[in-house]
Parts: structure tokens; sequence; C-alpha cells
């Protein structure tokens, strides 16, 4: 049986200068995302688009999904397997191709997880989950390429 889950965003265009969209050099990229009782996220587009480099970009947003949603199931399957993590950061990288026609894509994207777990003995297990969460991650399962994992798995 399957379950659905529904989710739900509000995004707010503000880079209205006074004369809206009349010329492309006229607007700002600068949008507002709200997520119900969550924190207000200020968005715009990547600054090879013109956008605001303070602020988070569509792109930007892209890959940490894929390594935040990676993250959990990691940290969920290290749990049910009795492998106690003490500290977890990813250097995510990724990669979006620019078409001819100004359309694009994200072609690769690798996350880069350095893991500090405390028991020696399972260290190669540790390793291995990260294949299995890859499998589990819905974001990742969503995407049309592969997420490579490149993981560091070291003793507290």
């Amino acid at each position: 049986m399957s379950k659905e889950h529904h989710y739900k965003a509000t995004i707010s265009w503000t880079g209205n200068k006074g004369t809206g969209t009349s010329n492309y050099r006229d607007y700002e990229r600068s949008h507002t995302i709200q997520i119900e009782n969550k924190t207000l996220i200020e968005g715009s587009s990547d600054p090879a688009f013109r956008g605001d480099k303070t602020r988070h970009n569509p792109e930007d947003l892209f890959l940490s999904s894929l390594s935040s949603c990676h993250m959990l199931w990691y940290l969920h399957f290290c749990s049910e397997e009795g492998i106690t993590v003490t500290h977890y950061t990813d250097e995510a990288t990724g990669t979006m191709t620019e078409t001819a026609d100004g359309s694009g894509h994200f072609t690769s994207v690798i996350l880069h997880p350095t893991v500090m777990i405390e028991e020696e003995s399972m260290i190669e297990k540790a390793k291995e989950l990260h294949h299995k969460a890859g499998q589990f991650c819905f974001i990742a399962r969503s995407v049309n390429f592969p997420v490579q994992h490149i993981p560091t798995v070291l003793i507290k």
C-alpha cells in the first residue's frame, strides 16, 4: 500500500523595481519561499543569471535537498544497524549544463560525506550504508541522473 505525502510552498516574487518585467535588466530575481511554520527563505537566481549572490538560488537548494535527504536516510540506517554516528558533514558538488537554447539541466551530483563513528569495527558497514541511503532517498530517486557518493568514515 502506497501513501501520498503532500507539500505546499508559497513563492512570491519581490523583485519588481517599479516597471515589472518591461526589460530583462529592469527587474530583480529576488523572491521569498514561505512554508507554513518555517523560517522565510530569501531566494534569487544564480548570479550567472543576474541573481543576488547573497540569497539562495534554486540550484543551491536542489543540491542541498539531495544532500540532506541522503544524510537523513543514512543516519536512520546507521541507528538501525547499531552504528553510532557522532558527526556528519557533506561537501556536495553538482554540475548543471546550460544548453545552446538557454535551458539547462543537472548532469551530475557527487556527495562527499565525512562521517565520524564510535567503533572501528563498523567502518565497512558505515560505508556500505551510503549505498542503501542512496536507494531510499526520495529526492535522489526523483532525478534523471545518478547521484554518486564518495564517503569518508572516521573514528571518534
